[in-house]
């Protein structure tokens, strides 16, 4: 799978965040991939890694035209977790200063799982620890079908716990309780039946025409209501259906008929024309 989903590219109003360890590419109907680049080390976390994606997802989120977000991994990993000589370097850090660090992994999880657009985490080889949290924490995640995964944290008298929001999430609790205590390594088609991977595909040149799939299927879709929905998800999810639901459900689709998408989107659709974003 080449580093790029298709081309041309088109450049942003901040590229900064493109360094030798995360690549940023983007077509110009606003796909856009972000690939960590540390194949010899299996794409592992590290300070540096870190550092680059909460970047680049920081400057995606300012960025005009965006409107989906590919993340994977170099060299037919996704990740492998955390770096060797990162969690060497731990061992002699104070409780303070590895807490400093942690939060730094924390912040870009959350930093993608804020995103506007829609992200899809493309996993191929393996996706452990907190690669597999990365992958947790976008809204899809493709995986081939030899993709490998595991919590393995416990193996070295750890807890998975800055990647934990997103993995429960996705998953639900019994399921995490599992595969956080057990540190058992389970496959792609495992990994779609308990709602961590939404979708499993052949091979890497499938996973690629998953990703093309996905490019053409959102610009049809407005990027404020994408953005919205997700919203809604997050302010929906694990209520009670009450009142106070309903009144925030129907001043949701209310502000949105009034809008400036709602109002094109009704009337393309009325009109039997593409709508102004799917131009």
């Amino acid at each position: 799978m080449t580093n790029e989903i298709a081309q041309p590219l088109v450049a942003f109003p901040d590229v900064s965040a493109t360094t030798e360890l995360v690549h940023i590419s983007a077509t110009m109907a606003g796909a856009v991939t972000v690939t960590m680049n540390r194949p010899a080390k299996k794409n592992a976390f590290e300070e540096g890694l870190i550092s680059a994606l909460g970047e680049a997802f920081d400057t995606l989120a300012g960025a005009e035209g965006v409107r989906v977000v590919f993340v994977r991994g170099a060299g037919g990993t996704f990740s492998a977790g955390a770096d060797l000589d990162w969690m060497r370097a731990a061992i002699d850090r104070t409780e303070s200063d590895n807490r400093a660090d942690a939060l730094e992994l924390a912040k870009m999880l959350k930093a993608l799982r804020d995103l506007p657009a829609l992200t899809v985490a493309l996993v191929e080889g393996g996706a452990f620890g907190g690669g597999a949290g990365l992958a947790a924490a976008c809204d899809m995640a493709i995986a081939t079908a030899d993709a490998r995964f595991s919590f393995s944290e416990v193996k070295l008298g750890l807890v998975p716990a800055t990647i934990s929001p997103y993995v429960i999430e996705a998953i639900g609790p019994r399921q995490a309780r599992a595969l956080f205590a057990t540190a058992r390594i389970f496959d792609a088609a495992y990994a779609e039946k308990i709602g961590l991977v939404t979708e499993v595909v052949a091979d890497a040149a499938a996973l690629h025409a998953a990703a093309h799939r996905i490019a053409a299927e959102i610009v049809a879709c407005a990027p404020g209501a994408v953005d919205g929905a997700k919203r809604l998800v997050d302010e929906v999810a694990g209520r009670a259906i009450d009142r106070d639901l309903l009144e925030l459900t129907a001043h949701r689709i209310a502000a949105a008929r009034v809008s400036e998408e709602g109002q094109e989107g009704v009337r393309a659709f009325l009109e039997r024309r593409k709508a102004a974003w799917a131009e």
